[in-house]
């Protein structure tokens, strides 16, 4: 019972999250619990379930006597990672990717100088063998395998870097690369320039060199950009 309850549950979020986003309901929109559950054949629980998740990320806010209402998107969770998801799924992708990839460039080459510093051993050691899978993986379209290795890369430079607010930036950075690979926004092999500096990066977190590790990072985030001017303008 319970794994059904989640199943109507995540089935109704599947809607109305990418419908909220996308501007399929505007902001000021009223949802009704009744019509909802009338809608998608479920139970009022469900939909009070699933209201309660859209809630969380400030989608919506509930009104006694009103009903649901739609926030304006100045007010949600932007960096919930669901979020994310909902937004690079609809209409308007390539402004969310772009806004997203400017966030990386602002906060990573920061984040990949502090590691160099800070960065264990072991940390060292994952930084390189991520380097390494992207390697292997960058040639033959092997991009959902590159995917692997490129969103472990990323979350050890945040993590490494031993700012606790950089860390929690891995799973948004995750959701980017994830997005891009998804809806095709990347080359069929990634760019040989671009793996190139990540195996670099690990060389310089390797041997404590901080501007490098900084500049090097720096250069991989403005070619992200770059690769959105061609294939997301």
């Amino acid at each position: 019972m319970t794994t059904q309850g989640g199943g109507l549950h995540a089935r109704v979020l599947d809607s109305l999250g990418p419908a909220i986003t996308c501007g399929a309901y505007p902001p000021g929109s009223v949802l009704r619990t009744d019509e909802l559950a009338q809608r998608f054949e479920v139970s009022r629980s469900v939909i009070r379930e699933a209201v309660r998740v859209l809630e969380s990320m400030h989608l919506v806010e509930s009104r006694r006597r009103v009903g649901v209402t739609v926030r304006a998107s100045e007010e949600w969770n932007l960096y919930d990672p669901q979020v994310i998801r909902w937004r690079l799924a609809g209409t308007d992708r390539s402004r969310q990717l772009r806004s997203l990839t400017v966030l990386r460039s602002a906060v990573e080459p920061v984040a990949a100088g502090l590691t160099a510093r800070r960065a264990t051993a072991e940390q060292c050691a994952r930084l390189t063998e991520a380097a390494l899978g992207m390697v292997a993986t960058s040639r033959g379209q092997q991009l959902e395998a590159y995917l692997v290795h490129d969103v472990a890369f990323h979350r050890i430079v945040l993590s490494a870097s031993g700012n606790e607010m950089f860390a929690r930036l891995g799973d948004v950075v995750a959701e980017i690369l994830t997005g891009r690979t998804e809806h095709q926004v990347m080359f069929l092999d990634p760019d040989p320039p671009a793996v190139t500096l990540h195996v670099q990066v690990a060389e310089a977190v390797r041997m404590r060199d901080e501007a490098r590790a900084e500049a090097l990072t720096r250069e991989i985030t403005v070619g992200a950009l770059h690769e959105l001017d061609i294939l997301a303008p």
